[in-house]
């Protein structure tokens, strides 16, 4: 059986979620594209246990991770349940629900039929009895707010999640269903959205909301699919994401129109004693409703190159006023 690293906890930052009691580790692991079943098992081990070894606690998680579809999580509870069960109580375990999982009218969005199930399906696969938080993936724009807020104020009432959180939900909306889970005494802490150097609208909107109604953020795709580290610097490798032409979120003509920036970008990170992708995290982080970054590795090295980033999280005025001058 794995045994931990005792020194797990020793090089972590660990960041409070909102005006919860719950603290998350500045980086956590996400498994959306590495864990799937076009994944080698034993470097999941290997990335998973090398994790928490190093302190990341929080391992996110959806039904439709994978792929394919529901895979991510299998493979997540077969490793739990080989090597990390004698550890529950010192892991965050999250799930989402609300992408498209299966066939018919239920197997997507946000109704309480929809919700419950998924959740159910999801701790069947990863070998559970609750979820430390449990998502609701993207706002359904045909259910009620209330309804899904129900559900989900369920799920934490029939023990199955300890907290709720919300995903890709606009401002407007988190204020919404915020209000009506703050009158069930539902435990919604945080919003897990987009954020990164190329993509900060959440600045505009979306952070004013959390800092006044104080929940936490978790941000994903904070290097923007690859864009955001050394990959491209010298062109498209035949490999990459941006080479695939059936690639939703990364293309040839989005690193084309933004390679000046990220050279720019890079020479900055260089003079920080930093790589590109390190500078790129620690600038998320840089916001006090950052809870955590949620970081994908496919190598050791990616996830130890990652966590240096933790190294050097000040930025000096006149460095964030040349981030925003190059990205201008």
């Amino acid at each position: 059986m794995y045994q931990a690293a005792p020194k797990r906890y020793e090089t972590m930052n660990y960041r409070r979620v909102g005006n919860s009691g719950l603290k998350l580790p500045a980086l956590s692991l996400g498994l959306w594209n590495n864990f799937g079943d076009n994944a080698q098992a034993e470097n999941q081990k290997k990335l998973i246990l090398g994790a928490f070894d190093r302190g990341i606690t929080h391992f996110d998680l959806a039904n439709n991770y994978g792929p394919p579809a529901g895979s991510a999580e299998r493979n997540f509870g077969r490793i739990f349940k080989e090597e990390l069960s004698n550890y529950r109580d010192e892991l965050i375990v999250s799930s989402k629900a609300g992408f498209y999982m299966w066939e018919g009218p239920y197997g997507e969005w946000g109704s309480r039929k929809s919700i419950i199930a998924s959740c159910d399906q999801s701790l069947m696969r990863c070998g559970l009895e609750y979820f430390d938080i449990f998502y609701h993936h993207r706002p359904d724009p045909d259910t009620p707010l209330e309804e899904t807020a129900l559900a989900l104020d369920q799920l934490i009432r029939a023990g199955k999640a300890l907290y709720i959180g919300i995903s890709n939900y606009e401002a407007e909306q988190t204020k919404k269903i915020g209000q009506i889970f703050k009158e069930l005494k539902t435990p919604f802490i945080l919003n897990q959205s987009k954020y990164n150097l190329f993509e900060r609208q959440i600045e505009e909107d979306l952070v004013p909301v959390l800092d006044e109604k104080k929940l936490g953020a978790i941000a994903y795709s904070p290097l923007s699919q690859g864009l955001l580290t050394n990959r491209y610097l010298n062109g498209i490798p035949a490999d990459s994401r941006a080479s695939q032409s059936d690639n939703l979120f990364l293309t040839e003509e989005k690193v084309t129109q933004t390679i000046e920036k990220v050279k720019q970008l890079n020479k900055l990170a260089q003079k920080r004693g930093q790589t590109l992708a390190q500078l790129s995290l620690a600038w998320n982080l840089r916001l006090p409703c950052i809870s955590s970054v949620i970081i994908g590795a496919s190598r050791m090295e990616q996830l130890e190159d990652n966590l240096r980033s933790l190294n050097q999280l000040h930025f000096s005025d006149e460095e964030l006023k040349e981030i925003d001058q190059i990205l201008s």
